[in-house]
């Protein structure tokens, strides 16, 4: 476990923090940026917690938020051959048990016929808030791939980029959105499909 004795440090009043691994990063890191909004969508999260989701959903829910910490410790720690400190690695039985229970909490949904407008009920519209903050940290993601490389950071700049972390932040916003439906079926509330410009009555 981790032990914080003090909440501030003082150490990043000079625009930089450090890494995993204790390497010493500017905070517009690309690396720092998709950490950071991992941890965006889990704070997103934990407010749909407040709304009372079902049991099961509240289980789901519970493991992602602990999850999505070990995707931030992941995304901080740069892939090398031989590291110095074992790091926390997300893998892949995590992103297929994301892929398990997208199915399960699509199963009851009826076929989608266009693109849904975010809302509904409550739970239903922040858990999309999580799904677009969760597509977000994505992208961050992929930006800090581009700029350290996938792989095990031979070349300069030094340090890859976990493929594996990238890949469960685009399983977790399709099972949002799914939970999001689901949780919109429960409540018996109808969803809002999109219709596209030619089609709307003004």
């Amino acid at each position: 476990m981790v032990n914080i004795t003090r909440v501030y440090t003082r150490t990043g009043d000079a625009g930089t923090t450090r890494l995993s691994n204790n390497e010493v990063a500017p905070k517009t890191d690309p690396r720092v940026q998709a950490y950071g909004q991992v941890d965006e969508t889990n704070c997103t999260i934990g407010v749909a917690l407040t709304l009372d989701p079902s049991d099961d959903m509240q289980k789901v829910l519970a493991i992602v938020q602990n999850e999505l910490f070990d995707v931030g410790a992941d995304l901080s720690s740069p892939v090398v051959s031989d590291p110095k400190f074992r790091p926390v690695r997300v893998d892949q039985t995590s992103v297929d048990r994301l892929e398990k229970w997208i199915d399960e909490f699509g199963e009851d949904l009826p076929a989608l016929r266009s693109f849904i407008l975010p809302g509904g009920s409550p739970l239903a519209a922040q858990l999309h808030v999580a799904r677009s903050t969760c597509r977000r940290a994505e992208r961050a993601a992929w930006e800090a791939v581009e700029a350290f490389g996938g792989e095990d950071g031979s070349s300069e700049p030094k340090g890859g980029v976990s493929l594996i972390a990238v890949k469960y932040l685009n399983r977790l916003s399709d099972l949002l959105f799914n939970l999001s439906r689901h949780a919109n079926y429960e409540a018996e509330h109808d969803e809002v499909l999109w219709v596209p410009d030619g089609e709307r009555e003004v």
